[in-house]
């Protein structure tokens, strides 16, 4: 496909210089598995720990990235041009159908495979780990609780009756260099009735696109923000900063699983096998849950009724999202919609 061709030399251009963010080594075992991930290590160290404890033989070092970059390390693995990962683990699920699409997975199953949802495996090579929400938050002080929009439809509202209070004050994640950003987005094109008025609202109030999740929380929490856009709620729930509050909206909530594949050419495909068993168990389901990387089941815990659900599918929909065109479409959209932070 010479769109995906395009996409990926677009990726090796943005991103193939820069290396993972931070990394970690966690167990003494003499046989060592590398890990590449977009999940932060201070989030998932818990997780990691418990699965060496029952895993003496092993030393997992893990390696976390942002999603472009990783996508981009990941194909030129595939290539031969890199050494590959035992575990490649991202948000940017676009960017893993994208992957296997291409033949840079290997295939695994097991009754705990075979027992997701349809939306959370592709092709027995990609397996969707976790439940995340994409969440709208805000500024508890700030704002009022009857003054918060609850859906798309309330915040549309508030920014056409109050646009001179939010100018300057409502975020979202830059899709241009967030792979997670440009997922929601994207996923939102295709949901939403209000997607066309929401561009147009955020460009009324001169909202902002910005880097990443850490930033946004804290801008929401130091009430340089009001209110944020398509936050992920895991990142949220592990800041648990008392001043921001979080809304699942009642429209619809996008949620992600994050998602995980075993390349082709890793070179310990038990260990990732292993670790893949491991993480979809009811133990590691558990701590994930406590951790916020996996929604509590039913509307009394979470308040969303099931009919407000949207699972993004690991689905050859998700190459859609990887168009060329298209992506330079949305990015358009919302260079004309949102102020970059900084500009």
């Amino acid at each position: 496909m010479r769109w995906l061709a395009g996409l990926l030399v677009w990726a090796g251009m943005a991103a193939m210089a820069t290396a993972q963010e931070d990394a970690a080594r966690f167990g003494t075992g003499g046989t060592e598995m590398l890990v590449r991930s977009t999940t932060d290590i201070a989030i998932i160290a818990p997780v990691i720990d418990r699965f060496t404890a029952q895993n003496p033989d092993l030393t997992v070092v893990y390696e976390q990235w942002g999603s472009n970059a990783l996508f981009a390390n990941s194909r030129a693995a595939c290539e031969g041009e890199w050494a590959s990962a035992d575990v490649v683990w991202s948000s940017a699920v676009q960017q893993m159908v994208a992957l296997v699409n291409v033949a840079c997975a290997s295939p695994y199953q097991s009754a705990r495979t075979a027992a997701l949802p349809a939306t959370r495996r592709w092709r027995d090579e990609l397996w969707g780990i976790t439940e995340e929400p994409a969440v709208i938050i805000y500024n508890k002080q700030a704002l009022e609780a009857a003054d918060v929009p609850r859906s798309r439809f309330a915040l549309l509202d508030m920014m056409r009756s109050e646009p001179d209070r939010l100018r300057g004050r409502i975020a979202t994640y830059d899709i241009e260099a967030s792979g997670l950003g440009y997922l929601f987005a994207f996923s939102d094109s295709l949901e939403a009735t209000t997607f066309g008025a929401m561009l147009e609202g955020f460009s009324r109030v001169d909202a902002v696109a910005t880097c990443c999740s850490a930033e946004i929380i804290r801008g929401v929490a130091e009430a340089r923000y009001l209110i944020a856009y398509n936050v992920l709620g895991s990142y949220v729930a592990a800041e648990m900063d008392p001043a921001v509050g979080v809304i699942l909206p009642e429209d619809y909530t996008l949620i992600l699983s994050r998602s995980l594949m075993i390349p082709r050419d890793a070179a310990q495909k038990d260990a990732a096998g292993r670790l893949l068993e491991f993480l979809l168990g009811p133990e590691a389901q558990g701590m994930l849950a406590d951790i916020g990387l996996v929604m509590r089941d039913g509307p009394e815990e979470t308040g969303l009724l099931p009919s407000a659900r949207r699972t993004v599918p690991l689905s050859p929909t998700q190459l859609v999202a990887l168009d060329a065109h298209r992506r330079a479409q949305l990015i358009a959209l919302y260079a004309d919609a949102f102020r970059v932070d900084g500009e």
